[in-house]
């Protein structure tokens, strides 16, 4: 059978893509390999959520005598634990499939490999072959963790992101390497349940990507949580002949110490999925390990684009799926469905948000990149600490930190700290895409008592008109 479009992947970018085209009036088939809604409902961002709001309730029941609640005898079942993470995975996944029928889009499960301009071959499980048939083609194949020569993963004692939702047993001492999202996020489930974590970072700082005091607070949070942080330093072999896992830790200055775990988790990055998808084959370029695109997301052949992490924008479901919904709207276009060409992402007003405790949402420049950029900076800072909202909560950890072009009052950045911000996130990023200034923010009234009105509070603190602090 012959479609308009097909997508190859169903994840986060793959199925907007999908569904976006369907509703444009393109008949669309999508291929995948394993579950549909890919990496981020069935292993990423949706179990994890689930694991972490497990640890907080845990935290939550375990000092409950802070709100004048006695819980006793509490404990965990770690398999509950995960049990109820794959629960909420599954009735995800069946949620993209209930979205497939509705928008009659046609499902097919196996390997695709992009055969030729307007062709892709699919593998089923039992290793039988089809080609599938369509005008476009999105390539949208994702990523999966990214692997050290020195850090092999065998699946037991050094793990990637996947292992480490669904260990069968809690270990009682866990390495983490890298502190990207991935790597902190499971530092605070595994420490909240009981595991001894040390986090070994090469960079000079935890949560690298993030504002200098960002990473600082963060560190602190961590120590006081009873987490071990090495930074300036990298694994450089692990022994896995013991009982456990034995790592070599290189410190900046070149001396060594041997760290010892029940496992490793390697948290280093993740890596596109473009080995074995019929790129070179067909002439579709590649650079640095993804597939170049441009600004619809078109490769070097016309008719197939590519989204999402196997794409250069930054690795994050969000971004997966703008892009898909932008290549669907420039094939709409392009096929006279659509009368408008789609707006192509502005890479530097994505969100970033990290789900440790305290979470971590930033969006546009640090202090340093606007520095260097060349603005003249005004920078307020709201520490939760004076949040009435954050003092009734029992969570003053953290702050919002917000800065403004000294010249126009133009809002550079926002980077927040603490309790719920990744949900506070948004109204930086819409005010920054409004091109909204620091006395617009001022002027907009902010509900009170919230954790929201830190971003108004920051901004007044910036211009030197804080009242609460």
């Amino acid at each position: 059978m012959a479609y308009d479009v097909i997508v190859l992947g169903s994840g986060p970018g793959g199925y907007p893509a999908a569904i976006r085209a369907s509703q444009l009036g393109f008949k669309v088939a999508i291929i995948e390999k394993e579950s549909l809604g890919g990496i981020c409902l069935n292993w990423g961002c949706i179990p994890t959520k689930a694991l972490l709001k497990s640890a907080q309730v845990y935290e939550y029941m375990k000092h409950s005598t802070n709100y004048g609640i006695n819980a006793t005898g509490v404990a965990h079942d770690f398999g509950g634990v995960v049990k109820r993470s794959r629960g909420v995975a599954d009735k995800m996944s069946k949620g993209v499939q209930f979205l497939m029928k509705k928008n009659k889009i046609d499902v097919v499960m196996g390997y695709g490999k992009v055969k030729a301009k307007g062709q892709i071959e699919v593998t089923a499980a039992d290793g039988s072959k089809s080609v599938v048939e369509g005008k476009y083609i999105v390539i949208a194949t994702g990523g999966r963790s990214k692997e050290l020569p020195n850090l092999k993963q065998d699946g037991k004692k050094v793990i990637g992101y996947r292992e480490a939702m669904v260990l069968p047993e809690q270990p009682k001492s866990m390495i983490i390497v890298g502190s990207g999202a991935i790597g902190v996020e499971f530092a605070y489930f595994y420490n909240s349940m009981g595991t001894k974590v040390t986090i070994v970072e090469f960079l000079p700082r935890i949560v690298p990507v993030e504002d200098e005091d960002i990473s600082k607070e963060l560190e602190k949070q961590y120590k006081k949580q009873g987490i071990d942080i090495m930074t300036n330093a990298s694994v450089d072999s692990v022994d896995t002949s013991g009982a456990g896992v034995k790592a070599l830790v290189k410190k900046q200055d070149g001396s060594t110490v041997t760290l010892e775990a029940d496992i490793v988790l390697s948290a280093v990055g993740v890596v596109a999925n473009i080995e074995n998808i019929g790129l070179e084959a067909n002439g579709i370029k590649t650079e640095k390990g993804k597939i170049v695109v441009d600004a619809y997301q078109q490769t070097s052949v016309p008719g197939i684009y590519a989204i999402g992490d196997c794409s250069p924008g930054q690795a994050l479901a969000h971004v997966a799926a703008k892009e898909g919904i932008n290549a669907a709207e420039h094939m709409a276009y392009l096929e006279k469905k659509h009368h408008h060409l789609p707006e192509p992402l502005d890479y530097n007003n994505i969100p970033g948000c990290t789900y440790c405790t305290p979470e971590i949402a930033s969006v546009g420049y640090t202090e340093k990149a606007a520095k260097e950029a060349g603005y003249e900076l005004k920078i307020g800072k709201f520490p939760f600490m004076a949040s009435g909202k954050a003092s009734a909560a029992g969570a003053t950890d953290g702050f919002v930190k917000i800065i403004y072009d000294a010249k126009y009052g133009e809002l550079l950045g926002c980077h927040m700290i603490g309790m719920n911000v990744t949900d506070m996130i948004a109204e930086a990023v819409v005010a920054r895409k409004l091109e909204t200034t620091a006395h617009e923010i001022l002027n907009a009234v902010h509900p009170h008592p919230t954790m929201s009105e830190a971003v108004k509070e920051a901004t007044a603190a910036a211009y030197g008109e804080a009242i609460d602090i």
